[in-house]
């Protein structure tokens, strides 16, 4: 099942789906409204045409600048989205999943889910509630026949920055990944049952780098990698 606010992007992929032999259903939802929101969770409860299996929860956004300078008001949608959506449909599918003792739930956070990102804060805050979010419902759901699995990659090229209003030329190439790749190394994490997957070797480095660093120096790293993408 696809959901997104586009039909003509999600109708198309549902065709390139179809060429491959994959039937998929679309859904047309923005997860910013509670009225999309609503009609996502009213699928993820239902048993027809058939149950949802695996729910991947990838919508997100983000914004560079000071918080105090950025409007309030895109602050609370960054919210909604990232975080508010999150905790609705995961809300939704997991009752159905753990009464049928299978399924699973693949929360996309980030590697900013690990510091505090001055210059995104309000994004990285979001993210670290989806990290602590699903770390949390994994140890609840033990033993039932669920996976739970948060992804957290690095920078990624996808149409994320355009939005965010990020300069990609700002971090040096090797520095990026492939959204295909991050999305087969989440896959392939959640298959295995890892709790936290972090794709790539230089991003393994910096999310580990965190746990042992002192917090201030955390959080100047963190800053001034912000501050090349501003």
């Amino acid at each position: 099942m696809l959901v997104a606010r586009s039909a003509d992007r999600l109708q198309r992929l549902a065709g390139e789906l179809a060429e491959l032999g994959a039937g998929a259903e679309v859904l047309v939802a923005d997860l910013q409204s509670d009225q999309g929101m609503a009609s996502v969770a009213e699928r993820l409860q239902a048993d027809r045409p058939r149950p949802v299996d695996v729910l991947v929860n990838n919508a997100g956004f983000g914004s560079i600048g000071s918080f105090s300078e950025l409007p309030v008001e895109g602050a609370v949608a960054e919210i909604t989205v990232n975080v508010v959506a999150v905790v609705r449909l995961c809300r939704s599918a997991l009752p159905g999943m753990l009464h049928r003792r299978h399924g699973g739930i693949l929360n996309v956070a980030s590697l900013a889910a690990f510091v505090p990102g001055a210059g995104m804060a309000n994004y990285s805050a979001t993210k670290a509630f989806v990290l602590s979010l699903t770390e949390a419902l994994r140890e609840e759901t033990a033993g039932r026949g669920v996976r739970i699995t948060a992804l957290c990659p690095g920078y990624t090229r996808t149409g994320f920055q355009q939005r965010a209003g990020v300069r990609a030329e700002g971090m040096p190439g090797f520095a990026w990944q492939d959204a295909a790749e991050v999305a087969a190394a989440g896959w392939a994490g959640f298959r295995q049952g890892t709790a936290v997957v972090v794709p790539g070797t230089l991003n393994k480095l910096s999310a580990a780098g965190v746990r042992f660093a002192p917090r201030p120096v955390v959080r100047k790293l963190a800053a001034l990698s912000i501050r090349q993408l501003g």
